[in-house]
């Protein structure tokens, strides 16, 4: 089967290569020339394990196609939209460029096709894109008995960093759609998980589009939930993490999501919950779950803040070393991260930042986090001269008042602790993920804070 992909972002490109791996054959369409001819020499646009290997195996074997020209994917009997769904100012889903391939796939319709939205889209979404068509086809005094098609929506659930996994194995997947033709196609291209017994969950598009917005929303409020245990932990002399160890037990909650830290970011949650806040305003409910989930996250990020302050005090002049700019490991995604509020932060206090991150080292995304920091109008004039990027973590502590650990990349968590103690001019080690333990720290002379630990 050949199948079309509309947008070569993070859910489209991991998507054509995995449906490729598949034995498919797959089409990847983007207006950027310059990014599709980078893909078609198997340079990925960002950082994803694994996913290199996979586009240049499956470009080796004529599988995995890369074209500006949506013509092509139109050809296919199966398209996929996933395009980006950029948040709005007032929180919800912006749709234009969805709405605008959808127009574009109908200039090109020559016959029955499945037109599958793999982005995050709002409910409602499956109708507005089937009017768009429809009328586009009309438009054009087209007979819409002789050139049917379906919308389905098929939303993604790819956690950065482990995405090829996710699709390889996924803990279920959703079609939403009103045909059983459609259906059985969808069920087709996904044949090789029925070999791994994974659940397939059928249903009408409405409900498919809420699932992937009501499965963040509830992930966003465990991390939510879990921080203000951590806050009310340090308090009362309680361990965060014996309390997340006896709710996780728990069959009905569960172990995952319950990592206390500075708060959640990258391009999903905080994107996903305030649409659906949106979605809820628009249709006169109100989310209070969902609202407080939102407002805490904001509100831990914040207390990270003051927990450095109320410890080092007068931040002028102060040098502190960021050890992690990514809102998760393995991924280059920057997107809302809790790094960029921290080290805003600092600087508004004018700080001198050195900062270290694995992965966000090429010159294209260190000009956007330095932009993304720097070009803010609540933010002293040289606040690009107070930032220096590093090579390594070592190098990020020399000379600094304290250390900040803001992600849990794996080479932070066997830190050489001796070298770092001598590194540093102060002994001040914020460690905002609980990767150590806090009488190590103590015994190397640190003076050690974490999250929810007394």
């Amino acid at each position: 089967m050949h199948i079309g992909i509309i947008g070569t972002g993070y859910v489209g490109l991991v998507t054509g290569a995995c449906f490729a791996e598949f034995g498919l054959f797959v089409t990847c369409v983007d207006k950027d020339e310059k990014k599709i001819k980078s893909l078609e020499k198997g340079l990925i646009p960002f950082y994803e394990p694994g996913l290199d290997e996979l586009v240049k195996r499956n470009i080796k074997q004529g599988r995995l196609k890369f074209t500006t020209k949506i013509a092509k994917a139109v050809e296919s009997l199966v398209i996929f939209i996933a395009v980006g769904t950029p948040r709005r100012g007032d929180g919800s889903a912006d749709m234009k460029y969805v709405e605008e391939v959808a127009r574009e796939i109908a200039g090109h319709l020559d016959g029955y096709k499945v037109i599958v939205t793999k982005s995050t889209v709002p409910v409602g979404t499956g109708e507005k894109l089937r009017e768009i068509i429809s009328k586009q086809l009309k438009a054009k005094s087209y007979q819409l008995s002789a050139i049917n098609f379906d919308i389905v929506s098929n939303p993604e659930f790819l956690r950065e960093g482990s995405a090829i996994e996710d699709f390889m194995r996924p803990n279920r997947v959703v079609i939403g759609a009103k045909s059983q033709q459609a259906v059985a196609i969808m069920k087709d291209l996904y044949k090789p998980l029925y070999l791994i017994e994974t659940p397939f969950v059928i249903t009408n598009n409405e409900t498919a589009e809420l699932i992937k917005y009501a499965s963040n929303s509830f992930l966003a409020a465990k991390i939510s939930f879990i921080n203000e245990m951590a806050n009310l932990c340090e308090k009362v002399g309680a361990d965060v993490h014996m309390v997340a160890k006896g709710m996780g037990l728990d069959p009905r909650i569960g172990p995952k999501f319950l990592h206390p830290g500075p708060g959640y970011g990258g391009s999903c949650l905080p994107k996903d919950t305030n649409a659906l806040l949106k979605m809820a305003e628009e249709n006169n409910v109100r989310l209070g779950i969902v609202e407080a989930s939102v407002k805490t996250n904001e509100k831990q990020k914040e207390f990270m803040v003051k927990k450095i302050k109320d410890a080092i005090g007068m931040l002028e002049g102060k040098t502190i070393a960021i050890l992690g700019l990514s809102f998760k490991p393995n991924t280059d995604d920057i997107r809302d991260a809790p790094s960029l509020y921290i080290i805003k932060s600092l600087l508004k206090g004018k700080a001198n930042i050195r900062v270290y991150d694995p992965v966000v080292r090429s010159l294209e995304l260190i000009a956007k986090s330095k932009e993304l920091i720097a070009n803010d109008s609540t933010l002293p004039a040289l606040s690009s001269k107070l930032i220096t990027y590093c090579k390594d973590a070592y190098d990020a502590a020399k000379g600094a008042d304290a250390l900040v650990i803001v992600t849990e990349w794996n080479q932070f968590r066997n830190l050489d602790l001796d070298r770092i103690k001598k590194l540093l001019k102060g002994s001040y080690f914020f460690d905002l993920r609980n990767i150590y333990e806090p009488q190590r720290l103590k015994e190397k002379g640190f003076r050690y804070f974490c999250v929810g630990r007394a």
